[in-house]
């Protein structure tokens, strides 16, 4: 056992490593278990139509909490900030729990995603005051095995209570796991000063994003045809302005050349938005569909879907070690095979069997796995020296907002295809391929431009 390891498992540390895996848990298990139970969920307070906020107000909420952390970080402290988002996250949790109506339930998903992203950020930033910093790799390495982890027992976690015909259960065991961070935090993180920074929260790019991912949302639930393609298109129109926007703000969200495609950072964004929001979908109605059409457990459902969470985690790992000129040839044949996934599993899915579709949504995963390290690594690179920080923390907000966006469009396009008040079979194998296939030219958008990327 090498000194660093056995230094982070010292008798002193290893209650601090316990807290922040705890943290990062917290957010990792969200979307397998949320999207394990949202079929129990919704055959009892109803909200069909409205599925694909389940995701994406937790998304948004992470991602307006995560631009917001640094600022709540110096106004507080780093012991009350975290204490505090703690909090928050119980009590979104404890609303999803006791929701009797999905309205209520998709305002504590909110909620619980301001909690998650803001405890994500600031667990990130607690390493550095917890640790000693000839540990730090040893321990970024250490919790980012937590989201593997998670790949494996958020299926369980919300196929037991979903099983059990208590799927608010799940609800409550986040509550507790709350509460039990923040006690642990006001006992282990140190008390410290507020600190007089000039952080500033890039408001406007932030409102306008909601704008956007609200509007697609809403053209779910459009009275006619012609106001749901009204409200898609300002979505759209609203989340370019945002890019707009940030290129001219001196409070960027994103860095300048975010939109910009001829940079290898525009390139790159690009890729990890458009190849995001096309897989979310499974991600989202998945169960529902596997349920519905195979009569399957929520725990065999669950892990079905999960496929794509595994083949990320484990792809990752097996190409970790690649050499510098196999990049492109990854970032290509990654961008690719999520291309194929995508288009099969639309058919596997909705029409074909649980192995055929547990594969496909597999090789979804795989292909993520195999190009996204070396997508960031270009994409940070690709930035001007003083936005290469900019640019790092672009790539998990790029993610987050490409699911935020394609959980919302996913939602309106069920809504479209007759899917707003629950999923039969029959229907199922007739219109559900187009639910899924809808996204395959985002897919394409991403292949295409990380085939440019690589070019560079």
């Amino acid at each position: 056992m090498s000194v660093e390891r056995t230094a982070l498992l010292d008798r002193a540390l290893l209650p601090r490593f316990g807290l922040l895996c705890l943290g990062i848990w917290l957010n990792a298990a969200d979307t397998l278990v949320t999207a394990t139970i949202m079929p129990s969920v919704a055959r009892e307070i109803g909200g069909h139509q409205y599925f694909g906020w389940s995701v994406a107000a937790y998304l948004i909420g992470s991602i307006v909490a995560g631009a917001c952390s640094g600022k709540l970080s110096q106004g507080l402290g780093l012991r009350r900030a975290t204490a505090f988002a703690g909090v928050v996250y119980a009590i979104g949790c404890a609303m999803s729990a006791l929701a009797p109506d999905f309205v209520t339930f998709v305002t504590g998903r909110l909620v619980q995603g301001l909690g998650a992203g803001a405890v994500v950020a600031l667990c990130y930033v607690a390493i550095t005051a917890l640790f000693p910093e000839s540990l730090w790799p040893r321990v970024y390495g250490a919790v980012a095995g937590v989201w593997g982890g998670a790949t494996l027992l958020g299926p369980m976690l919300g196929g037991v209570f979903a099983a059990a015909g208590f799927w608010r259960g799940a609800f409550w065991a986040f509550v507790i796991q709350g509460i039990v961070f923040v006690v642990a935090v006001l006992a282990m993180l140190p008390g410290e000063k507020r600190q007089a920074g000039r952080t500033r929260i890039p408001s406007r790019q932030l409102l306008l994003l909601v704008v956007g991912v609200g509007l697609i949302g809403a053209a779910g639930v459009a009275a006619s045809p012609a106001l749901a393609g009204a409200c898609a298109a300002l979505g759209v129109v609203a989340m370019a302005a945002m890019l707009a926007v940030n290129r001219a703000s001196p409070d960027r969200l994103l860095p300048r050349s975010a939109a910009d495609l001829s940079t290898a950072t525009g390139l790159g964004l690009l890729t990890m938005f458009a190849c995001e929001a096309a897989a979310i979908a499974f991600t989202v109605y998945g169960p529902a569909f596997i349920q519905a059409r195979h009569g399957a457990s929520p725990l065999v459902a669950g892990y079905v879907t999960g496929g794509i969470a595994a083949g990320w985690t484990v792809c990752a790992m097996l190409v970790a070690r690649l050499k510098a000129e196999h990049e492109p040839l990854a970032i290509r044949g990654g961008a690719f095979v999520i291309l194929a996934g995508v288009a099969v599993a639309a058919l596997a899915v909705t029409r074909g069997g649980l192995w055929s579709t547990g594969l496909s949504l597999l090789a979804v995963g795989c292909g993520f796995g195999l190009c996204w390290a070396f997508l960031a690594r270009r994409t940070i690179a690709g930035a001007p020296t003083e936005e290469q920080a900019l640019a790092s923390s672009a790539v998990p907000t790029v993610q987050l907002i490409g699911g935020a966006a394609g959980s919302a469009a996913a939602g309106a396009m069920a809504n479209l295809l007759g899917f707003g008040h629950g999923i039969d079979p029959a229907a199922a194998f007739a219109h559900g391929p187009w639910l899924f296939a809808a996204f395959a030219p985002l897919a394409l958008v991403g292949f295409a431009a990380a085939w440019r990327l690589v070019r560079r």
